[in-house]
């Protein structure tokens, strides 16, 4: 179930891996193709909605050192100054349909996969997530926006699946701890004891 958080200024939301992420991609798909890759660009590759719009077929590779897909996207720096380039780990699902959409939909290997601009990649997302509420009836889902589903991409995996803090700076964009830092949850006793055994044995 959507999780929230608002005891700040700025209320946060988490979507679960992997039922409430595809239900979004499945309701994307039905208003339009283009819609599912910038949900997917956003809670599968963390890219936030202006990131969305810098993904090209051209940017799209294989990395032979790591064995994984990556795309180049420009985003945000969390330091400030000039936007940075930072290469994008793209699940192999994700890669497939992006080949299979560029394709079908006949774009240039240095045309960006999404044509639209920010503010109408965020209202698309408060649109699909409006429509599983209603839906749904959980009110919940009329709170979550684009940004939600990279915060909920990044505490999945390092959370759920415990990647390690400085390969997540890596591969969304994040510059320094301070910028990540909100991801990180406070550690339980059980995990602080699991971690320091582990290095002690």
């Amino acid at each position: 179930m959507v999780r929230i958080d608002d005891s700040a200024h700025e209320i946060k939301c988490w979507v679960d891996y992997p039922d409430e992420v595809q239900t979004i991609e499945e309701y994307a798909r039905d208003r339009d193709w283009e819609q599912e890759i910038a949900v997917q660009l956003m809670a599968r590759v963390g890219c936030r909605a202006s990131g969305v719009l810098t993904a090209c077929p051209e940017n799209l590779r294989w990395n032979s050192d790591g064995e994984y897909w990556q795309i180049e996207i420009r985003g945000k720096n969390t330091k400030g100054g000039e936007k940075t380039v930072r290469d994008a780990y793209v699940p192999t699902r994700v890669k497939e349909n992006l080949d299979r959409y560029a394709s079908e939909r006949d774009i240039d290997d240095g045309e960006p996969y999404v044509d639209a601009s920010v503010s109408t990649v965020r209202r698309w997302v408060r649109e699909i997530t409006n429509e599983i509420a209603e839906i749904s009836g959980n009110e919940r889902w009329f709170k979550v926006s684009s940004h939600d589903l990279r915060r909920s991409w990044a505490t999945h995996y390092l959370v759920e699946e415990d990647v390690a803090v400085r390969v997540m700076m890596e591969i969304g964009g994040w510059s320094s701890y301070e910028a990540i830092e909100p991801y990180l949850p406070k550690p339980t006793p059980a995990k602080i004891g699991e971690e320091l055994e582990a290095a002690h044995t």
